[in-house]
Formats: C-alpha cells, structure tokens, sequence
C-alpha cells in the first residue's frame, strides 16, 4: 500500500521517519520543500501538492497546524479531494475540531472514500521512538484496515466511534495537560524560591505521587534551558481554544482550562513566545 503523509514537521518527520523504517513505501508534500529534507533523506518521495499525494497514494494521512490548514489541504485548490481515488482512505492526525472531522469524513463518502480522525498524544519523543497513543474516530472498517499502519508509528491504539470522537478524546488529553503544565511550571517556581535543589527535586517527585509524564520529559528540558519545541504553544493554544469551544457547546464550565488558556494567551500573544515548545510557558514567570 502507497501511503502519502502531508505535513513534515516535528510530529510528522517522526512519524514518517518510522514508516520508512517499518517498510512503507511513503510519498510526502510540506509547505516548505526543505523542511521534508530530512524524510526525503532517508527514502520518502517528493510530490508538488496535495492533490498529486492522493493521486498516487491508497493511504494519505495528514498532519498539519490549524483547522483551517486541514480544510485547506483536503478542499482547496490541487487538495486531496481533487486527486483522491474511490477505495482510498484518508486519516487526519492534525489535533483539529470534532466538527471539522465529521465535515471531513462526509465529504470523503462522497468521493467513495473511508475517513478516520486520529489525532496523537506523546509528543516529539514520542512521534520519534513510535510510542504515540492514537486516538480514533470515523469509519471501523477503515479502522481495522489501518491499524497495522498505526501500530508502526505507536504504542497504544484505540477507537472511539463515529467521525470526531477521536478528537473528542484529544480534547480531553488536552485538558488533563493543561493541569500537568502549569502544575509542573509553578512547582519549579516555588522550589527556586524556595533555594531547593532542582535536579533532585524532579527525582523525588517523579517517585511519588506528583510523577507524570509533562513533569519527566519537560522539566530536564527546562533544567537545561531547551525550550525547542517538542510540541509548539501556539498550537496547544489552539487545542485548548478548542476545548473550551467544545465545553461551551455541551455546557460545561472548566474552570482550570480557563485559567491555563490564560497562561497560554499571554506567552504567546504578549510574550510572542508561541513558536517555544510548552515548557517555555515557565519564561512568563521569570519576565514577570
């Protein structure tokens, strides 16, 4: 099966990378030519749009910024739906809206093609050693169909259901992040006002009850002043924009998520820092 992946950045050369190392044959496109170099390296081919991917591809999966770059890539002009052949199957990974899923998904059966809304949780280390945790939404025979394809790239897969559960369900991964972010900022705050030692500080929390994975794999990064993005904070702004829009609609109120879209607005609105991965939201404690 001729997989096509459109969206080569930090998540999506991960992803790529690991497809190629399990044997698949992959053709990708990216915005910026050079941002694929490195999965054009290792043995991915080149295609000059979205339409040309589907064209050549059974699988096209899709992984990209905002919704409106999603919509964009499968409806606009030289998209995959003016390239895409019936029987294919087309699976967006890009943390986008539920209801953008369910648009998607129909709009697909009516090119005679099956859809799955998979968005992922693990992060750049995650997308780099194939651990990601797939969370599925859409048609189960496309499901069943494509499961070896994403037990290549991670390590936990599940399904949900109809067309925009799988992102339903990413909402609620970001929800329980946004908690683990600004609880592991402020700890770090606290313990450097409170002249402890840090490296060991992380030790003794990551053994006990505080331990989760936003506090073992950011707070080393912090430790050494790496703030690249293992996952940019614009786009987690975006997701927790989401959820909250999401929340609205069923008629919840999240208090918390709230509070951490807050932060988030102003590292990257005020503090122009959305292109930091989200550890940098500590930078907006020590500017203040």
């Amino acid at each position: 099966m001729q997989i096509g992946f459109i969206g080569t950045g930090v998540m999506g050369t991960g992803i790529v990378l690991n497809l190629l190392k399990a044997g698949q044959s992959v053709v990708v496109y990216n915005r910026t030519k050079a941002h694929a170099q490195k999965v054009l390296d290792a043995g991915a081919t080149w295609a000059d749009t979205p339409q040309a991917v589907a064209q050549q591809a059974q699988l096209v999966m899709t992984m990209v910024g905002y919704p409106s770059d999603v919509e964009a890539v499968y409806t606009g002009e030289n998209g995959i739906f003016a390239g895409i052949q019936a029987g294919s199957t087309v699976v967006d990974m890009t943390t986008s809206t539920p209801a953008l899923a369910v648009k998607l998904t129909a709009l697909a059966h009516e090119h005679d093609v099956q859809a799955l809304d998979a968005p992922v949780s693990g992060g750049d280390v995650g997308a780099q050693n194939a651990t990601l945790t797939v969370m599925v939404g859409g048609d189960r025979v496309a499901y069943d169909r494509v499961l070896p394809v994403f037990q290549q790239i991670g390590q936990r897969v599940n399904y949900f259901g109809t067309a925009g559960k799988g992102q339903h369900t990413k909402m609620a991964n970001q929800i329980m992040i946004a908690g683990t972010m600004t609880g592991l900022t402020e700890m770090l705050v606290y313990a450097k006002a409170a002249d402890l030692d840090l490296p060991q500080v992380l030790a003794t929390l990551s053994s006990g009850g505080a331990d989760n994975w936003s506090m073992d794999n950011y707070v080393p990064r912090i430790l050494k002043g790496d703030y690249t993005p293992g996952f940019f904070a614009k786009h987690f702004l975006k997701d927790l924009r989401i959820a909250l829009q999401e929340a609205e609609r069923m008629q919840l109120d999240l208090p918390a998520t709230k509070q951490a879209k807050l932060l988030y607005e102003a590292m990257v609105d005020d503090f122009g820092l959305g292109n930091d991965g989200t550890q940098g939201l500590i930078k907006t404690y020590e500017q203040a």
